[in-house]
C-alpha cells in the first residue's frame, strides 16, 4: 500500500508514467463484466504493477462502493474486501490510505453508508472528532461526537 501523497512540491514529473484511475476500470476488473472490458482492465492493472503509478482519488473509491452496492448488489463485506484489495494493489497511490482503510472499516462493521463512514473517519483522522449531521447512524462511531443542528431557543 502506498501512503505517498498524490502531489508534492516536486510536481507531477515525480510520478513519471502516471494516470488517474477511473471507476469503470476497477469495476470491470472486480466484476468481470463485461468480459472483454474486464480482460482489458485486468491486463492493464497487471502490467501497471511495475511500470505505472495509478492515482486513485477518494471520490472514485466512493463510486466503486456505490456501483458494487447498487448495480451489482454485492454484500457489504465483499465490497469492503474489494476496496481493500484495490488499495493494496502495487501500482495504486492514494492521498491518505489510512483514512480510506478506516472509512471502509466503519462502512463494513458499523453499517453506515460509505459517505457517512468516510466523514466519520475524516473526523477521527483530523483530530476534530465531531460531525454535524441529522443522521443518527453516525452515533455508532463512538470515537466521534455527532452534533445535530437545532433551532436556537433565543431566536
Amino acid at each position: 500500500m502506498s501512503d505517498k501523497p498524490l502531489s508534492d512540491d516536486s510536481g507531477a514529473e515525480s510520478f513519471g508514467d502516471a494516470s488517474y484511475l477511473d471507476t469503470n476500470v476497477v469495476i470491470r476488473h472486480l466484476t468481470g463484466d463485461p468480459p472483454d472490458q474486464a480482460a482489458a482492465a485486468t491486463a492493464f492493472l497487471l502490467a501497471a504493477k511495475t511500470t505505472k503509478k495509478l492515482l486513485l482519488v477518494d471520490l472514485v473509491v466512493a463510486e466503486i462502493v456505490y456501483v458494487l452496492e447498487s448495480f451489482y448488489e454485492r454484500p457489504r463485506d465483499e465490497i469492503a474486501g474489494a476496496v481493500r484489495a484495490t488499495l493494496a494493489f502495487p501500482a495504486v497511490a492514494v492521498a491518505d490510505v489510512r483514512l480510506l482503510h478506516r472509512a471502509i472499516e466503519i462502512y463494513e462493521y458499523y453499517g453506515l453508508d460509505f459517505a457517512d463512514a468516510y466523514i466519520g473517519a475524516a473526523a477521527e483522522r483530523s483530530g476534530i472528532g465531531r460531525v454535524t449531521s441529522f443522521d443518527k447512524e453516525i452515533d455508532r462511531i463512538k470515537s466521534i461526537e455527532r452534533i445535530e443542528p437545532a433551532v436556537s431557543d433565543t431566536e
